[in-house]
């Protein structure tokens, strides 16, 4: 029965050994070129894949939803494994052919990350308060983050702002590079989706505390490594905003588990350390009020602390990219090391 087995497993064996002797350059550049295309152009106008996700996920909610924990992870199954399909497809279609590879991978790097639209709307909001127009900060928070406006001074804009900025450093730039890295196109909108779906429904409210909760705890664990890479990250590039380093690692440390949120705390306190203001405070939701721990030591934002988030963002958007793209070429390189499957 050996020849049998052999004969059997043979064209899997063969099919495994292309694959893994491709180098690792054409997702390396594909993650170079997706995170230079989204810097460049911002997410598409129009037609947005994560969009349509976003509305099938929906459609495919009011037709499933019911209050049970149950429910909430078979819709979170769905949802994640129908994203990734068009991945799987597009790594089978593209194994032979590395240009192809990297079209494909910047096409779902750019579509996956958003740090254009991030730091766009964040400094749409810097400048209208620097212009004394507090009434056009607070139309616009909402595209950036969801607790309500009215009534928010100068100082908690920025602050509601700056963690924006930090939390979506994480979310929305960093993290999806790693889980690229990782697991190929199939990495790239996974992630996407789990965390799409987190922001749909991974609330505490009485319609999602249930029906959210797998799609929310899915979130926390797919993010868990890449907040604390942003942290690191930041903390390293803290000069350009004009930090240090050991401050913001240590506000990290130190106030990072002190958020509602196992990963936001992280980003938010390496930010915080780094542009020397202290974030937390109160915040209202949809009406409920929420009040969060000091985050920091230094004193509260302002406006002209939305532009040195930016920068750090920005900096650290650069720095994952690079960093995700030596991670491939080395996975790459040591699969091809590691030679044929053994028989």
């Amino acid at each position: 029965m050996t020849w049998f087995r052999g004969w059997l497993l043979a064209p899997a064996r063969a099919g495994i050994r292309r694959e893994s002797a491709r180098p690792g350059w054409p997702l390396a550049g594909g993650i170079v070129a997706g995170t230079a295309l989204d810097a460049v152009f911002g997410d598409p106008r129009r037609g947005h894949p994560v969009a349509a996700f976003g509305r099938a996920a929906q459609a495919l909610q009011q037709r499933i939803y019911r209050d049970s924990v149950l429910r909430g992870v078979g819709y979170a199954a769905l949802c994640v494994l129908a994203a990734m399909a068009p991945g799987v497809l597009a790594q089978y279609l593209t194994r032979r052919h590395r240009w192809l590879r990297l079209a494909a991978t910047a096409t779902a790097a750019w579509t996956v990350t958003g740090a254009a639209s991030l730091t766009s709307e964040a400094e749409r909001i810097r400048s209208a308060l620097q212009a004394g127009d507090i009434e056009l900060a607070r139309a616009a928070l909402p595209s950036l983050c969801g607790r309500d406006p009215q009534g928010l001074d100068e100082q908690e804009l920025a602050r509601a702002v700056v963690e924006s900025v930090a939390e979506n450093a994480s979310d929305a730039i960093v993290a999806p590079l790693p889980w690229g890295a990782v697991g190929g196109l199939p990495g790239f909108l996974g992630y996407r989706a789990v965390n799409t779906l987190d922001s749909m429904v991974g609330y505490r409210s009485a319609r999602y505390a249930r029906f959210g909760w797998a799609s929310a705890r899915l979130d926390d664990v797919v993010n868990w490594v890449p907040a604390r890479l942003t942290g690191l990250l930041a903390g390293a590039l803290a000069g350009v905003a004009g930090g240090r380093p050991p401050e913001s690692w240590q506000a990290m440390r130190t106030y990072g588990s002190r958020h509602p949120s196992p990963n936001a705390g992280r980003c938010e306190a390496a930010f915080a350390g780094a542009l020397g203001v202290t974030l937390g405070g109160t915040n209202a939701y949809d009406g409920v009020t929420e009040k969060r721990q000091r985050l920091g030591d230094g004193r509260a934002p302002e406006a002209a602390d939305i532009a040195r988030a930016v920068l750090l963002c920005r900096a650290t958007a650069v720095a994952a990219a690079i960093g995700a793209a030596a991670a491939a070429m080395i996975a790459g390189r040591g699969a091809r090391a590691a030679g044929p499957l053994p028989r």
